[in-house]
């Protein structure tokens, strides 16, 4: 073979490895690529990841004195109650009766560390979850109501074990439960609309 067919085979040699050594590289960047984007697009919640933890608003305007409404926020019932002037003005009257009556050892927001455990003493916002072990409590408002005896000033009571609590969910003395029922982070975003999940305290730094 001549010098000149030579260096004409090595010249197309070195041509090959140079073609296949960038569509090797080319190849290997595309499928690092496709492998990156699902990995990256985990990093992001879901839609429904965003919409359990979003903020849920409740329209206030048509619950009466008395009422209840449940809920659910982040897959966790909540009850929200309309007291009655009745009804609050009672929260005082039993507080010797009452395992935590000033919230102390309960969990609730700073603002509603108070008798009526609230930001506003006519509307109770709680989890609707028994503290003892999740059960939900049943609603037994009437005072005196003979299912729950003479001395009963209107509340909450525990189908499971038999915990019993007040209209401001405080827990009372001889229940298996410890501590009071849970308030959630909320705020009012006018008179008659509530939101569940934007902390009164954050919504007026905002």
């Amino acid at each position: 073979m001549s010098d000149d067919s030579m260096m004409a085979k090595e010249e197309v040699d070195l041509s090959r490895r140079k073609f296949l050594t960038a569509a090797t590289v080319a190849t290997g960047a595309v499928g690092a690529a496709f492998t990156l984007v699902p990995f990256i697009a985990s990093w992001k919640p879901s839609e429904r990841a965003r919409a359990l933890g979003a903020p849920l608003e409740i329209d206030l305007s048509k619950l009466e004195p008395g009422q209840m409404i449940t809920q659910s926020w982040r897959k966790q019932p909540i009850y929200v109650v309309k007291r009655t002037p009745e009804a609050v003005a009672k929260l005082g009257s039993h507080e010797a009766s009452l395992k935590d009556p000033q919230s102390g050892a309960s969990d609730q927001p700073d603002y509603a560390k108070n008798q009526a455990r609230s930001l506003t003493p006519e509307v109770l916002v709680l989890y609707a979850a028994c503290t003892h072990l999740g059960c939900l409590p049943k609603q037994y408002f009437t005072q005196a109501d003979p299912a729950m005896g003479a001395d009963w000033p209107g509340g909450f009571f525990c189908p499971c074990h038999g915990s019993r609590f007040d209209l401001a969910g405080r827990v009372f003395n001889g229940s298996p439960a410890s501590t009071n029922l849970r308030v959630p982070p909320y705020s009012f975003k006018n008179d008659s609309l509530l939101i569940i999940g934007i902390d009164a305290n954050e919504q007026g730094a905002a």
